[in-house]
């Protein structure tokens, strides 16, 4: 892994917050594996504080995107309560392959994590934990879609699982069904499934507004949502 400036990589920052634009191809934690992780560079965010800001949610090695962290113990457990209450409005961009039959709707589909000799992964199981997705399909062509998710639940894989459930695996998402084939591109960064937390918004003080971020695409992305969505549709970040 490539040396992070998280400094560069802040979105916002206040007293209580601060939202980073996470890199693809960096895990959050190290993990029992270990290895460098993104949580590793935390301690250079504390601006003077005595405490180490922590991560507030996941984002998967391979997402991209906004990154909420809190920087002391109280914003850590405000945070907890507003994920919690599916307070906390997240809005994921994903490309995928085909498309629905619908344009929108909702995915409920309860998840289960399950063991193989293969390694783990999570299933759609009556017995699992709900898990609750809505989508919207904002462009699509010639087999691949670029799709608006947004999880009212926050569960492992959620987005991955429930897109493969709807007919669409994530591209480049080998574990769930989202094999590139031929649509694979030149980008030099060996692939990898296509995700992106575009935004977040927060209710973080009931006597103001929302606090709303949103995060650019990083380049291969945007390189194949021109492939998608007409010029007037992309986005201009």
């Amino acid at each position: 892994m490539q040396p992070v400036s998280l400094a560069s990589a802040i979105l916002y920052r206040d007293s209580s917050l601060i939202v980073l634009n996470k890199p693809v191809g960096v895990k959050l934690h190290a993990g029992p594996a270990g290895g460098p992780a993104l949580e590793d560079g935390f301690g250079d965010l504390s601006f003077g504080t005595r405490q180490t800001p922590r991560a507030a949610h996941r984002l998967d090695h391979d997402t991209s995107g906004c990154l909420l962290l809190g920087r002391h113990d109280k914003a850590i457990k405000k945070l907890g309560r507003l994920f919690s209450a599916g307070r906390i409005e997240k809005v994921y961009w994903a490309i995928v392959l085909h498309c629905p039959k619908e344009q929108e709707g909702r995915i409920d589909a309860p998840l289960i994590k399950r063991n193989s000799p293969a390694g783990w992964h999570m299933a759609v199981d009556s017995a699992g934990q709900k898990a609750e997705t809505l989508y919207r399909v904002l462009a699509s062509k010639a087999g691949l879609s670029w799709l608006e998710f947004r999880p009212r639940t926050g569960r492992t894989h959620q987005i991955r699982v429930h897109a493969a459930q709807l007919g669409c695996p994530l591209l480049g998402d080998t574990r769930y069904g989202g094999a590139q084939g031929d649509h694979n591109i030149a980008a030099g960064d060996g692939g990898g499934l296509l995700l992106h937390a575009r935004s977040l918004t927060i209710p973080y003080r009931e006597a103001a507004p929302p606090i709303q971020v949103e995060a650019p695409l990083p380049p291969r992305f945007r390189d194949m949502l021109k492939r998608i969505a007409a010029p007037e549709l992309l986005p201009n970040s």
